[in-house]
């Protein structure tokens, strides 16, 4: 029987996910690069592809987040981007 391999401590499922943006991306972007290197092995690369979804979530809710913070700092200042808009510059 071939010896198992120790799952790579980036792909480990069991950590606490990051609760800031920045450590969450950081960490994605991370196993983003792993996973194109093509290095890792099946059962590794389905743990951080895992992981990625998960991390994905996290900073999805953080956008989310300081994007509501945003509209009630803003008000009703908040309009739709116009691409015109920004050629007149």
């Amino acid at each position: 029987m071939a010896p198992t391999k120790q799952a790579d401590p980036q792909t480990r499922n069991d950590r606490p996910l990051p609760q800031d943006f920045e450590t969450a991306l950081a960490e994605l972007e991370s196993l983003v690069a792993a996973m194109e290197d093509g290095t890792l092995p099946l059962e590794q690369s389905l743990a951080a592809y895992r992981r990625g979804v998960e991390l994905t979530r996290v900073c999805q809710e953080r956008l989310t987040q300081a994007e509501q913070q945003v509209r009630v700092l803003e008000g009703d200042l908040l309009r739709p981007l116009d691409p015109t808009a920004l050629d007149d510059e």
